[in-house]
């Protein structure tokens, strides 16, 4: 196993994610095999991994009750245990203390390891930066308290989020968890946010390696071309090692869900081997016929003449990550617009389309934007109901 030295800790480089755990099939409502589960944990640990990822909403509240019933079987020193504080969610009031309380009895621990702010991101930053909650003090006084050993956070916000939420946040992070994978290297700036947090010195934790399966198994003709540059490996293991080239990648998480994929992922984190600088840009070229997506450069010359100030290439960025999947991460993130600033606020004068070098028709892209994201549904309430379940 592949270890790294992060936050000085001696830490797997392969992270065990619990938002995927093996599901009992034909069962109502499709509860989780805890005792599927419980081998998977076992394998995992026995080949070296220590670090295990949950958080309070998932598997609608039941993933740091089963990984806390599944981990009793072990040392507490024989593992690193990570959570998250969902002040993502939207609620008409904020408790910390509540909310970290019930975490400890759940997952049936006296401290957490690792200790995340949940999707800081463009619609929840006022919330965790509001003195009112007090989160972030809180969250400091537990780890003073030895309580909570590390604290960071996650995010699917953007770049230049990223760079103001550091600015704004007078308390220090320890590391900071964002989505990373070849493809969204470009489809969501991945490269440029994970730059961004190594000039600040933060270590990266990275969620969705094979964006929730997605990359672990392309199209026949693109599987067949990896597989005969290295007939022994999976699809989704070329996925972990464009990751492991990246010095400042220190912890993977894979959200596994059988237990092959853990022997898979354990086998490629035996040792370390990145690709070469070859493999990289022909994993980059598959990324970019697997995107489909309007081919905008974000030269934004299409912005000098909008009448509504609209900031056209994020939208139509946006549009690119929603066509390939449909994550209302990104619905999330487009809500913190104001709404003349949200596709739908176009109003087809056309300077967009002229002064565009890659004659793209800007006009119809963002009324087609519009009309997809009118037919998503609502984030707000997916959270609501993940709430009320997860309590």
């Amino acid at each position: 196993m592949i270890y790294t030295n992060s936050c000085n800790e001696n830490l797997s480089l392969l992270g065990f994610g619990a938002m995927r755990l093996p599901l009992v099939p034909d069962k109502p409502d499709a509860p989780v095999d805890e005792a599927l589960s419980a081998k998977m944990v076992d394998y995992a640990i026995s080949h070296g991994v220590n670090y295990f990822d949950t958080a309070y909403p998932y598997h609608n509240g039941e993933s740091e009750r089963i990984m806390g019933r599944i981990l009793k079987n072990y040392q507490r020193e024989q593992f690193y245990l990570a959570t998250k504080y969902p002040g993502h969610q939207i609620s008409e009031s904020y408790h910390p203390a509540e909310i970290f309380e019930k975490q400890l009895e759940k997952c049936d621990v006296t401290y957490f390891d690792f200790y995340l702010l949940h999707n800081v991101y463009e619609n929840s930053i006022q919330t965790y930066l509001d003195p009112k909650w007090g989160i972030l003090d809180y969250f400091m006084e537990q780890k003073r308290l030895g309580r909570i050993r590390h604290l960071g956070f996650s995010s699917h916000g953007r770049a230049e989020f990223l760079e103001e939420f550091l600015k704004r946040c007078d308390v220090p992070m320890d590391f900071c968890q964002i989505q990373l994978n070849y493809l969204d290297w470009t489809l969501q700036n991945a490269k440029e946010k994970y730059e961004l947090l190594t000039r600040h010195n933060i270590p990266v934790w990275v969620m969705e390696p094979v964006r929730g399966g997605k990359l672990a198994s392309l199209n026949p003709d693109t599987d067949k071309i990896l597989q005969e540059c290295h007939p022994t490996e999976t699809t989704a293991s070329w996925a972990f090692r464009f990751l492991q080239g990246l010095p400042n990648v220190h912890m993977i998480l894979s959200g596994m869900s059988d237990l092959a994929q853990v022997i898979d992922n354990v086998k490629t984190f035996e040792e370390r081997k990145p690709l070469t600088e070859k493999e990289c840009d022909m994993l980059l070229e598959i990324a970019e016929k697997l995107k489909d997506s309007i081919p905008c450069t974000a030269c934004r010359y299409c912005c000098e003449g909008c009448p509504m100030g609209l900031d056209i290439p994020m939208l139509l960025s946006a549009y690119n990550e929603i066509r390939f999947s449909q994550n209302l991460t990104v619905k999330m993130r487009l809500d913190a617009l104001a709404e003349d600033k949200m596709p739908q606020a176009c109003i087809k004068c056309g300077k967009c389309a002229k002064a565009c070098p890659q004659q793209i028709n800007i006009p119809d892209e963002l009324h087609a934007f519009s009309e997809t994201l009118a037919q998503m549904p609502d984030w707000r309430k997916v959270c609501q109901e993940r709430d009320a379940l997860a309590k």
